[in-house]
C-alpha cells in the first residue's frame, strides 16, 4: 500500500454545496425553463471559463452578443453566486478539519473564479485552514490540465506518489492519476471515509 502523506481537497461539491438553480430560482421561477437555461446558456462550458480566469464581465458580454433576450437573466448568474453556495458539506467539512488537527498535511486545488474565490473565503473561513491552496481563475490553469497538478505539486512541494486527491469529478480524479498522484472520487462522505480507512489514512469510520 502507498502511503499518503499529502492530502488535497477539491472545493465545490466536497466541502461546499454549489447548485446554480438556487441563485436563479428569482430571476426564472419556472424550472424546465431554468434547466433549459442552465444547459444552453449559462452553462458548465461557459463557467469554466470564468474559473480558468475569464473575468465575469466578458464572460457575460460574449452570452449577451448571442442571447440579447437573456441579458437579464445572465446577468443574475453572477450577481447571485453567493446563493448558489448555500451550505457547507458538513461530515466532510469535520474531517478537513480533523485531518488539519492531526497534523495531516492539507492543501486545496480547486476550479473557481478568482473574485467568486474571495466571497467563498468570506462565507467559508475554514478555507483559510489548510496550508494552503491553488485556485483556477488566479493562475490561469484549470482541472484536469497536467499544467495545474504540476503546479500545486511544484508550489507545495508535494512527493506525487504520496500525494492523494480528493474531487467530485471524475475527469479531475482521472487527470490526478496522470500527474501521478493517488485519487478518489468524492461520491459521498461515507464512502469516502471507507475509502481513506482502507488507505490508512484515518483509523475508523467512526
Amino acid at each position: 500500500m502507498l502511503s499518503v502523506r499529502h492530502i488535497v481537497f477539491d472545493i465545490g461539491r466536497v466541502l461546499i454545496r454549489y447548485d446554480p438553480h438556487r441563485g436563479l430560482m428569482q430571476s426564472i421561477p419556472d424550472a424546465s425553463d431554468r434547466v433549459w437555461f442552465l444547459e444552453t446558456v449559462c452553462n458548465e462550458a461557459w463557467t469554466l471559463e470564468q474559473d480558468r480566469g475569464r473575468p465575469w464581465k466578458d464572460g457575460e458580454a460574449t452570452l449577451i452578443a448571442d442571447w440579447p433576450d437573456q441579458a437579464d437573466r445572465i446577468r443574475a448568474f453572477r450577481a447571485n453566486w453567493t446563493l448558489m453556495v448555500y451550505d457547507r458539506i458538513a461530515p466532510t467539512v469535520a474531517l478537513f478539519e480533523q485531518l488539519i488537527n492531526d497534523g495531516r498535511d492539507v492543501t486545496l486545488l480547486t476550479n473557481f473564479a478568482a473574485d467568486t474565490f474571495v466571497e467563498a473565503r468570506r462565507l467559508f473561513p475554514f478555507l483559510d485552514r489548510s496550508r494552503g491552496v491553488t485556485v483556477s481563475g488566479e493562475v490561469g490553469l484549470i482541472k484536469p490540465d497536467l499544467a495545474i497538478f504540476a503546479l500545486h505539486q511544484q508550489t507545495f512541494a508535494l512527493d506525487p506518489v504520496e500525494t492523494l486527491f480528493i474531487d467530485d469529478n471524475s475527469a479531475n480524479v482521472a487527470g490526478a492519476r496522470d500527474a501521478g498522484w493517488q485519487a478518489l472520487q468524492y461520491l459521498d462522505h461515507d464512502t469516502l471515509v471507507e475509502d481513506l480507512v482502507e488507505l490508512g489514512v484515518v483509523q475508523s469510520l467512526s
